[in-house]
C-alpha cells in the first residue's frame, strides 16, 4: 500500500476536479461528494473483477483524513481486499493533487462490499481471476 504523500503505483479508477457547485461556503468539499466518488470507483473495480453487475452492501471504517478543495484533482484508487463466493471487498483511497500535479496526500479511504447480482438482481457467484 501507498504511504500518504506518493501515490499508488496504480491506474486510478476514476480521477475528477473537485468543483465550486460541490463544495461548502467555505471552499471545501462534500464528504458525500467524495464518498458518492469513492462508491464508484470501488464499483467500477468489482464490476471488472466479477465480470458484470455488482451492487454495493457495506461500507466499513471510513476516514477522512484531509480536507478536499475546488480546482483539486481528486484520483480514486480500489485495491481488492477479499474475493468470496459472491461478494467482492475492495480498500478505496482518494488522493488529491493541485492542479499543477503536486502535493499529492490520501485525504479519505475506506472498505466497500460488493455482491455480485445476475439480470434479475440475484447473488451469483464471482467468477475465478482470469
Amino acid at each position: 500500500m501507498s504511504t500518504n504523500d506518493c501515490l499508488p503505483d496504480a491506474e486510478p479508477a476514476l480521477r475528477v476536479v473537485a468543483m465550486p457547485k460541490d463544495a461548502n461556503p467555505f471552499g471545501d468539499i462534500f464528504g458525500g461528494w467524495i464518498m458518492a466518488h469513492m462508491d464508484s470507483a470501488g464499483g467500477t473495480a468489482a464490476i471488472r473483477r466479477a465480470q458484470g453487475r455488482v451492487a454495493t452492501v457495506a461500507v466499513e471504517s471510513f476516514t477522512f483524513r484531509q480536507p478536499v478543495h475546488v480546482g483539486d484533482v481528486v484520483s480514486f484508487y480500489a485495491f481488492e481486499e477479499r474475493i468470496g463466493n459472491t461478494s467482492l471487498t475492495f480498500r478505496v483511497q482518494a488522493w488529491r493533487e493541485g492542479r499543477d500535479g503536486r502535493g499529492a496526500i490520501m485525504v479519505t479511504d475506506g472498505l466497500f462490499t460488493f455482491v455480485a447480482i445476475d439480470e434479475d438482481r440475484r447473488k451469483r457467484p464471482v467468477p475465478p481471476a482470469a
